[in-house]
């Protein structure tokens, strides 16, 4: 229980932890190199390219919508906690927003130019100001902004095949030279070059902020009719809905990576941008209800030891989040062992797996020493103006397998009356 009284949605947490694995797969291919996001291109060997095509497919993009849907719907569970508490909701979203775009903008600088907690951090104001919307005309904007989106992107891809010749290797090895060089640096070449990056960054935020503010909305209107508390653990809905949007999340997966990944050469690249934007909201929902059908109870007395993992990854996700990029970049960068340009999708891929169970192992340790990680007790204390209260020692269960059968039985509201349910991703 919280201070305020309201349990934390447990569901929430499970997806955030869940939702990091996603963000590590796709920002450690973008950090290894230029080509290992794409398995390496046609020259790579053949599981590299077909780990590049099948992440492509089914996690590029997913991950960071989920991440947004989270943001949107604890939005709403951060105004009525301030509402619960007697506090003005305005000042602790304006000083929230603040510390978020700080932290981003010194990520973004230090370690992954593609930091997207600045772009969160300026949609985060524009949510604001939508807050009023009811829930279906929240959800009417989300799909006239993915279809303007996607209209654009088609558009502009179908003009690039159209008048454009695609780029060869032999053309682009020279730039691709110079980077991986700068790259392997020491750290003022990285830094040089993550300044150099960040328009192209701020450029590529830009053009898929609708994309974020659509999920966003998605979370609002999610929140305000409390799909999470209503739903979260009734296995017929999770069931019927996962199957429902399997089949179009998984065809806009395999246009995408056929246009990205291969067969189709790099012209193609925006038009499966344009069906990724269509169709990763469909299969992000099935994500989501799928793992929350595997995770809830059957018995009214059982939990699986796997959602209480989850969630205390989830409750930590801001500073797992940041951690990663502090481990990749020490891995590829002049940081540390200057691995950009050298290791293989495959081999990638691998070192995030032992990466994510080594941060589920921390984070399932973590609620016995502290009730925040340190990237949220900044962040809590920019929000509160005050330093938050700590966790005492006795507390060692996360919220999601500690609360008796009876605390879940009605709706649930967040314990975070300052907002730390907000988790920023990739």
């Amino acid at each position: 229980m919280s201070r305020a009284g309201a349990p934390r949605v447990g569901e929430l947490d499970v997806l955030r932890g869940f939702a990091l694995f996603g963000i590590l797969v796709v920002n450690a291919l973008l950090v290894a190199g230029p080509a290992t996001v794409f398995g390496g291109g046609p020259g790579a060997p053949a599981p590299d390219r077909v780990a590049g095509w099948l992440v492509t497919a089914l996690v590029t993009a997913k991950f960071y919508v989920l991440f947004s849907f989270l943001f949107g719907y604890s939005f709403v569970l951060q105004a009525r906690a301030a509402r619960r508490t007697g506090a003005a909701f305005a000042p602790r979203h304006l000083r929230r927003t603040a510390g978020l775009f700080t932290l981003g903008a010194l990520h973004a600088v230090l370690l992954y130019p593609g930091d997207v907690l600045t772009t969160y951090a300026v949609l985060a104001l524009v949510l604001y100001g939508l807050r009023g919307l009811t829930v279906r005309a929240a959800l009417r904007l989300a799909a006239t902004l993915l279809l303007l989106l996607s209209a654009l992107l088609l558009g502009y891809g179908l003009l690039t095949v159209a008048l454009t010749e695609p780029v060869t290797a032999t053309g682009y090895a020279p730039r691709a030279a110079a980077r991986a060089a700068a790259y392997r640096g020491d750290a003022a070449s990285v830094l040089g070059t993550h300044l150099r990056d960040l328009p192209a960054a701020l450029g590529t935020g830009l053009l898929y902020a609708p994309a974020m503010l659509a999920a966003f909305l998605g979370g609002l209107a999610a929140a305000k009719s409390r799909l999470a508390e209503r739903r979260g653990q009734d296995r017929a809905w999770l069931r019927r809905t996962a199957l429902r949007w399997l089949p179009p999340g998984l065809g806009g997966g395999v246009i995408a990576a056929c246009c990205v990944s291969g067969p189709l050469d790099g012209r193609w690249f925006f038009v499966g941008q344009a069906a990724t934007v269509l169709t990763a909201p469909a299969l992000t929902t099935s994500y989501a209800c799928g793992l929350l059908l595997l995770l809830t109870r059957r018995s009214r007395d059982r939990v699986p030891a796997a959602a209480g993992v989850l969630a205390a990854a989830g409750r930590t996700a801001l500073s797992h989040y940041l951690t990663q990029s502090l481990v990749l970049a020490c891995v590829f960068s002049g940081y540390g062992l200057g691995l950009y340009d050298r290791a293989g999708t495959v081999a990638v891929l691998a070192g995030c797996v032992l990466l994510y169970a080594a941060q589920l192992a921390l984070g399932a340790r973590l609620p016995a020493w502290t009730r925040y990680g340190p990237a949220e007790r900044a962040l809590r204390a920019v929000t509160l103006g005050r330093r938050p209260a700590g966790l005492p020692r006795t507390v060692t269960k996360p919220a999601w397998t500690a609360e008796p059968p009876a605390a879940r039985a009605g709706p649930r509201r967040s314990a975070d009356p300052g907002g730390d349910d907000v988790r920023p991703a990739r």
